[in-house]
């Protein structure tokens, strides 16, 4: 997005300020702060006060164009976030010291695994108590008060404590640049007694700077091309394969060039689902080893040469490493390095251009499309539903697919949403987003606040399972009081369905809640807020109907009530690979 690539914009008219005589400046560090978030594209900041940002956060309510939403805890101020990242390209949490930086740092880990730039912002202690022996509350016990930025350089590209005004300017400036150039979460941590102070170095309205952007090794570029054009202009079949890095390396638009000039199939990794349009009449569904969607694994697997975009190979990608693919046939292109077969590696060389240029030199080929369309055979339809039959999974998303449009986007939670939201086939611009490489159940609750909040013009449908949906109800609350509409499909089967499959124990059943009756003494009158119970087709088709009718400026709640063994024959297959994979023994000493 814009804002990625450039901090600066037009300034608020009324925010200007008038000059105190003989100061330098009235600015403050919190002002400096606040339109910073403004220019790089944050409008709504994801917040828990404590006594330590209480200050701060004065600041940023002060600034016209940021609404700050306050959350029930750390950890979904921080999905927030991240959800936010999602669709605007950057997002912003502030928490208090140690006790909120320690939990919201999970949120940020999820962040930091999926390359979102999330600005994480911590109210610090005064910061003359910085160098003495004293002792803080919030913290372990121990005058250092280190714990929390150590914590945090694991998991985020930059860290920023700032205790002194002379600094601050560049501390920050640098902190938010790099957070945006690296799309990783960056931790500033600001005492609390500076925000409101008027320092020179903060001029009331701050001077833009520009970003500049990756430019290839040309050298590189040509060579890397040159390899690759030769590699698959002697290919008989090849195909295109679309990674999640696709988004980090800000690379979709010339991915569709490639696509277009080529010829190839296109398929999607299960990770960047929702990063390659699948109207594309090269489109032919998510390679997943195992698990693919039909036909495309084995168009992918015997094709003799494979371009994988922005991929991550990890264990749950590769089905417990299990892929079929041989090195020797793929091209990698990472977001800053191509990679030929067994052969040439090129560094410095960026997806955006490869890709590009790449798609000038490629010879038009669509032998293995035409094999796609001589196997494909379309998808069945689940058996219809007998009177009062209990609804089905299957059934469920069959009624999920038909409310998609380019004005929704889908949030699938780690569990069985996974694999049957996978099989949704997403119209032009339909949002899609999970959290495959980090995993972290709850995510979505407030991944949704997040990307809601972001996407005022699309109406989120989230697939949460009731495990799940556990770990982190409370913010319910947030969307109702930030006048959210969206959808959630509460998927209740009693237990950790996907855990279940990889490995069953007592550990796996949870303790059933009425769902609803929380969610509506969440609710508790105020704001607009509507929940349905569904056992029946029947049930969930009179609920969607008036979840997208008379509702549909509601936030709707809809508990599915399924078997706890009905889930998708994916899940079944990927749970015993993964399982084989995480049993395997210790190798021989």
């Amino acid at each position: 997005m814009e804002a990625a690539n450039q901090l600066g914009s037009t300034a608020h008219p009324s925010s200007t300020p008038a000059r105190v005589p003989g100061s330098a400046s009235t600015g403050t560090l919190g002002r400096h702060l606040a339109r910073r978030l403004v220019e790089i594209g944050v409008s709504d900041v994801f917040s828990v006060p404590g006594d330590f940002n209480l200050t701060l956060l004065d600041h940023l309510i002060a600034e016209p164009g940021l609404n700050l939403i306050g959350c029930c805890n750390e950890l979904n101020a921080g999905y927030a976030a991240d959800g936010y990242a999602r669709s605007r390209g950057v997002g912003a949490c502030v928490v208090t010291f140690t006790v909120g930086g320690l939990s919201v740092i999970n949120a940020i880990a999820g962040a930091y695994s999926e390359n979102l730039p999330v600005i994480c912002i911590v109210g610090g202690p005064n910061s003359n108590d910085y160098g003495t022996n004293r002792i803080l509350h919030h913290t372990i016990g121990l005058p250092d008060f280190s714990q929390e930025l150590r914590c945090f350089q694991a998991v985020t590209c930059i860290q920023a404590v700032v205790n002194n005004l002379d600094d601050a300017h560049e501390q920050i400036d640098t902190a938010i640049s790099t957070a945006l150039k690296e799309s990783k979460p960056a931790y500033i941590s600001i005492s609390c007694n500076l925000p409101g102070i008027p320092h020179p170095t903060f001029t009331r309205e701050p001077v833009p700077f520009l970003l500049a952007p990756n430019v290839s090794n040309q050298l590189g570029l040509e060579a890397a091309v040159e390899a690759a054009a030769e590699f698959l202009n002697k290919a008989v079949k090849p195909v295109i394969v679309g990674g999640p890095k696709l988004r980090v390396a800000k690379a979709q638009k010339a991915f569709l060039e490639l696509a277009d000039a080529s010829g190839y199939p296109v398929a999607v990794m299960p990770s960047g689902k929702g990063l390659v349009p699948e109207h594309h009449p090269h489109f032919i569904g998510t390679y997943w080893g195992a698990v693919s969607t039909g036909f495309c694994g084995e168009i992918v697997e015997s094709s003799d040469a494979y371009v994988f975009v922005g991929p991550i190979f990890n264990d749950y990608s590769s089905v417990g490493y299990s892929l079929l693919i041989k090195k020797e046939k793929a091209i990698k292109v990472h977001p800053n390095r191509v990679t030929v077969g067994n052969g040439p590696s090129f560094g410095w060389v960026f997806m955006a251009d490869f890709l590009s240029a790449l798609a000038k030199k490629l010879k038009k080929n669509s032998k293995a499309m035409e094999n796609y369309r001589r196997i494909f055979v379309p998808p069945g339809v689940p058996l219809k539903s007998e009177k009062d039959e209990p609804l089905r999974v299957s059934i469920l998303f069959k009624h999920i697919q038909q409310m998609l449009s380019g004005e929704t986007a889908v949030i699938a939670e780690t569990g069985d949403s996974w694999f049957n939201c996978q099989k949704l086939h997403l119209p032009e611009n339909c949002g899609y987003e999970f959290q495959m490489q980090y995993g972290s159940i709850g995510w979505s609750v407030g991944a949704t606040l997040g990307y809601a909040q972001a996407a005022p013009n699309k109406r989120v449908i989230a697939c949460i399972g009731d495990g799940s949906f556990q770990v982190t109800a409370q913010d319910i609350s947030t969307m109702i009081r930030s006048g959210q509409r969206s959808i959630i499909f509460l998927i209740n089967n009693g237990g950790y369905t996907i855990e279940v499959e990889i490995h069953d124990g007592p550990y796996n059943v949870i303790k059933n809640w009425d769902y609803t009756g929380l969610v509506n003494a969440i609710h508790n009158g105020e704001g607009k807020c509507w929940t349905a119970k569904v056992r029946t087709e029947d049930e969930l088709t009179e609920a969607i109907a008036t979840a997208t009718g008379e509702q549909k400026d509601s936030l709707c709640f809809v508990e599915v009530l399924v078997h706890k063994d009905d889930t998708s024959k994916e899940l079944l297959e990927w749970g015993s690979r993964v399982c084989s994979a995480n049993c395997r023994p210790p190798n021989p000493q």
